[in-house]
């Protein structure tokens, strides 16, 4: 498996790909993550066309356990962000 793609290298694609310096590719990426961020955060959730969707899903309160020791406890309702990848990246990367 390849070594993840850094902030740094996808800000230079994206330099190359708009034809923009990276100054400009670093405060677009900047932007949309901000948009993301703010969107999911209040319950919304954000569609990348060819990417996928990103949300956040609620969780109930359940029991789980302590690898360590075995204890179970009582975990709190919380929160988690999911991401549905869309069928034009699955085919791309399977085909």
């Amino acid at each position: 498996m390849a070594k993840p793609m850094t902030k740094t290298q996808l800000v230079a694609a994206l330099a190359d790909e708009m034809g923009a310096d990276k100054k400009t590719a670093s405060a677009a990426l900047d932007a949309v993550t901000s948009v993301i961020t703010k969107e999911v955060a209040g319950g919304g959730a954000v569609t990348l066309p060819g990417v996928g969707k990103i949300y956040c899903r609620e969780r109930p309160e359940r029991m789980v356990r302590n690898p360590a020791t075995g204890e179970q406890f009582k975990k709190e309702a919380d929160k988690v962000v999911k991401m549905t990848i869309a069928k034009a990246l699955k085919d791309s990367v399977n085909g």
